[in-house]
């Protein structure tokens, strides 16, 4: 796809309550599947967001796999491919997005999965069902992420791995922001996100998580990677799809009802991203904290 920018990885040295097992996610960015928020999501292979598992090893080509908050299927098709002897079924808490994952499927010729709605606090699987159970952005919009894992655990075969990657807002780096006004916003959604019961820093948390799930020092591999955007296709990118996530998903309504922001001022946050994507010595880079959990 030509309009997906390039994404550089650096393997290890973006963004309520639980009110039924339906609703298990509390997104504070992206509640709904609108344009932008696809545009986002499908962007995401698991070369630019799953490189930590893909090069571990502990995938095997008839592993029994488990995406949570699959979204369009781009990660869940790539692990697909995978697993020729194996099976990988993707979760969502609505079907809306379901539809658009098993046409991508489809059209890559995959047989070995399936899509379904699911709710990560409850999963519907026996004990010791998965080889690899997998979550991406995903953890960050729930309020309680501790039981989420708790359940990702269960469901996991002993000897099995949790796999979980989760970004940083706190050290999202925009360069340049001369009238500091993508600052202004990234504080703005970090306190929206807190509000609405989420945890925008949960990648530096994951350790910590795995370990009050139960799982022991040395069975977690805790690393990190990065996504760097900046050369004029990738600003563009990512600049226009962000300004509309602000002005144009259910993002906007959250911001205007949580009384942090005026219409003006998810406005300006708007026009300061497209800005700062025009400028050549654009630059951004976004952390992500991972962990491979070996049950």
């Amino acid at each position: 796809m030509t309009d997906i920018p390039s994404v550089y990885i650096a393997v290890s040295a973006l963004p309520g309550s639980i009110s039924s097992e339906k609703h298990w996610m509390t997104y504070h960015v992206s509640q709904d599947h609108s344009e932008p928020v696809l545009r986002s999501h499908s962007s995401r292979t698991a070369a630019n967001s799953a490189a930590y598992l893909v090069n571990s090893g502990v995938i095997k080509p008839d592993a029994r796999i488990l995406d949570i908050g699959c979204g369009p299927g781009t990660i869940t098709a790539d692990l697909a491919a995978l697993v020729p002897q194996g099976h990988i079924i993707g979760i969502e808490p609505e079907p809306e997005v379901l539809d658009k994952a098993r046409s991508f499927a489809a059209e890559r010729g995959l047989t070995n999965i399936e899509f379904n709605v699911g709710n990560i606090f409850a999963l519907d699987f026996p004990d010791d069902t998965f080889d690899v159970v997998h979550v991406h952005q995903v953890l960050q919009h729930l309020a309680d992420p501790i039981q989420a894992l708790r359940e990702m655990r269960r469901v996991t075969k002993p000897g099995g791995t949790v796999a979980a990657r989760e970004g940083e807002v706190e050290n999202i780096i925009y360069y340049p922001d001369p009238d500091g006004l993508i600052g202004k916003w990234m504080t703005f959604y970090t306190q929206l996100a807190r509000l609405k019961g989420g945890e925008p820093h949960a990648g530096r948390r994951l350790l910590s998580w795995s370990l009050q799930v139960g799982f022991l020092r040395d069975q977690i591999k805790s690393t990190a990677s990065v996504w760097c955007y900046n050369t004029s296709a990738d600003r563009d990118w990512w600049s226009s799809m962000y300004a509309d996530r602000i002005l144009k998903s259910s993002f906007k309504q959250h911001a205007l009802e949580s009384g942090l922001a005026t219409e003006a001022d998810l406005i300006k946050y708007a026009e300061a991203l497209r800005n700062w994507g025009a400028q050549e010595d654009g630059w951004l880079a976004v952390l992500h904290g991972e962990v491979l959990c070996r049950k």
